[in-house]
């Protein structure tokens, strides 16, 4: 018997439990761990009261990971074993990361080239996706020390350019400490969330995050509780620390030094932050270092950062213009992590967009406290009407189609989730299998894109070409994750595939990729009308070699010779003749085939009525 819970009359009906999930802002140099209090989503602290929790891990042979402050101070004495900025190696390959002055100084086991560069420490070897793991685990420490409960979810923040595997492997951090990812959240728009509730700003956003380690550029359309997204940039190898080399830089050219042995270099790091962060509110900071006096202004700062300072102008311009917008139509800068504290980064944006940026919120918290309040919609403790969240892909993905082309099925800046499907069909008669090439990038050819996987489709009936149907689908969840599958729709044989590679771009090649498009549209369009021109030309070359194999009796000797000649200047023009010319010579051989097809047409409508009555036909 079913039981219905009442209430006595004129009671209250209780109030459903709230439900515990927190936003995790996984950083590069900090990151943070934020949950509903009652009053507002608020940053939450640790036992000593500290709200940054340092993206630094310790490992000794002795005792357990050391996580945060504690793993800080063994930088300088323990730098082998203490690792750092480890969300710069999640998704790289170990090439790009082991001569990086960053982490040249690990050991790295070279038996991994192919999989997440692992470090070998005091306690055995690390991968990035481990470090990332204990990060993780101090953090929902922390909260369910906080909130004396236990998680049931967290949104975690990545860069908006994390790619397919560098959002992959910071949900499997997450899983090694069993910790439910509900959502990967976007940085730029967890900030834009904390904004748009907050102020309830309208209008057209860019948001400028400079964090430790990365730096990402979104502009969003906020209308009416609508975040969408317009258009994403950014630089995974720019950041904080970048500041920092400069100015250890600087001061080891002052001083006359050659090289430092580990300890020494990671105490000028050190040193080297805490001169940034003192030009924040000084002119002028004193040095000294290993027996060298002098100082450092402000100025002098501005000029060794100007490269640097430009490249995230560049970004911002870049963005502007994929949004199709002018620098004019912006109407809020929101400024998002700690390096955003510099005056010359401040001065630099305010100089570009001729307005002063937002900074009403710490931009240390911003997107921890954004990624809290989607936490709080997706748990269900707030209705998920409160606001629309819509991001964006970076980078368009596509297919591979004869000839190498990239036929694109979603392309840069759709919104996601999303899932795209496009029909193709077989090239050869008889054809029973398909090989699928799925690619990501902006040009035309597969050779200028990033190649992301390959799987085939089999058990296709035989038919002649252009005869089976193979529909592909395309579908990106809201973490941006791409899985592809592909069926024959008379069959319904199907074949799937999850896009998990095993690292993702070098920082260099992804900005590559998104300027060489703009550099090379012009040729890129004629290299593919090329292409397209070649393939339809073959397949009306093979269509007519079929045909007169079969019916060849049916030309008459100048009518073989005009086609063969025709198709003997067509395949001359494959190598130097133009679109155009192609296309004009196709035509020709339709045209001047076209009587050897009719016949054809005929005989076979014949052979096939043969012996039927009207009726039956009608039938």
């Amino acid at each position: 018997m079913a039981l219905l819970q009442i209430s006595e009359p004129g009671g209250k009906s209780s109030a459903p439990a709230h439900r515990i999930a927190v936003g995790i802002d996984l950083g590069t140099t900090n990151s943070l761990v934020s949950a509903s209090c009652g009053s507002g989503v608020e940053v939450l602290p640790d036992e000593h009261g500290n709200y940054l929790l340092p993206s630094i891990v310790n490992y000794s042979s002795s005792t357990e990971p050391v996580v945060g402050i504690a793993a800080k101070e063994r930088l300088v004495d323990d730098p082998k074993n203490t690792i750092a900025s480890a969300k710069r190696l999640l998704g790289r390959a170990l090439s790009e990361v082991s001569n990086t002055p960053l982490f040249q100084h690990f050991d790295f086991d070279q038996e991994q080239a192919d999989a997440a560069p692992a470090i070998i420490t005091a306690a055995g070897v690390k991968n990035p996706i481990q470090v990332s793991a204990d990060i993780l685990k101090a953090l929902v420490d922390t909260a369910e020390s906080c909130l004396k409960a236990k998680l049931e979810g967290a949104v975690i923040t990545v860069p908006a350019y994390f790619n397919d595997a560098q959002r992959q492997q910071t949900k499997d951090a997450a899983k090694l400490i069993d910790l439910k990812v509900l959502r990967l959240l976007n940085e730029p728009t967890a900030a834009a969330v904390a904004y748009g509730l907050d102020s309830k700003d309208q209008g057209n956003v860019v948001v400028f995050d400079l964090g430790g380690g990365t730096f990402d550029v979104s502009l969003l359309s906020l209308q009416k509780g609508v975040f969408e997204v317009l258009a994403t940039g950014g630089d995974t190898a720019l950041g904080g620390d970048d500041f920092d080399h400069l100015i250890a830089d600087r001061i080891k050219q002052a001083a006359g030094i050659q090289e430092l042995n580990l300890m020494d270099n990671a105490k000028l790091l050190s040193h080297a932050n805490s001169i940034k962060h003192q030009l924040s509110d000084s002119d002028s900071v004193a040095v000294d270092f290993l027996g060298w006096s002098g100082s450092i202004s402000a100025d002098e700062f501005k000029q060794i950062t100007e490269d640097l300072i430009k490249r995230t102008i560049l970004t911002c311009r870049r963005v502007i213009r994929d949004a199709k917008l002018e620098v004019e139509d912006i109407d809020n800068i929101v400024m998002v992590g700690g390096s955003t504290r510099m005056p010359v980064v401040r001065e630099a944006v305010e100089e570009y967009f001729g307005k002063a940026p937002l900074t009403d919120i710490d931009p240390d918290k911003v997107v921890a406290i954004g990624a809290g309040i989607q936490a709080d919609v997706l748990i269900g403790n707030k209705s998920a009407d409160d606001f629309l969240l819509l991001d964006v892909t970076p980078l368009s993905l596509g297919i591979e189609t004869m000839g190498e082309l990239v036929e694109k099925i979603i392309p840069r800046n759709t919104t996601i989730p999303v899932a795209k499907a496009q029909e193709f069909t077989t090239f050869k008669d008889g054809q029973t299998a398909m090989s699928l090439h799925v690619v990501q990038g902006e040009r035309e050819l597969v050779s200028d894109c990033r190649s992301l996987a390959r799987f085939e489709l089999r058990d296709i009936p035989p038919m002649v070409a252009g005869a089976a149907k193979i529909r592909v689908t395309y579908q990106v969840d809201a973490d941006g994750l791409l899985s592809v599958m592909a069926e024959e729709l008379s069959t319904a044989k199907t074949a799937e595939i999850q896009v998990k590679p095993s690292y993702g771009l070098d920082a260099d090649a992804i900005e590559q990729m998104l300027q060489a498009s703009h550099d090379n549209a012009k040729a890129d369009m004629e290299v593919r009308a090329l292409r397209e021109a070649q393939i339809e030309a073959q397949q009306l070359i093979d269509a007519i070699s079929s045909a007169k194999a079969v019916d060849g009796n049916l030309l008459s000797g100048d009518e073989s010779l005009q086609i063969d000649a025709a198709i003997a200047q067509l395949q001359a023009l494959f190598e130097e003749g133009t679109s155009a010319q192609i296309h004009e010579l196709t035509e020709e051989i339709n045209r001047v085939s076209s009587g050897f097809a009719a016949r054809r047409m005929d005989l076979h409508i014949g052979e096939a009525l043969k012996g039927e009555t009207i009726d039956e036909v009608e039938q």
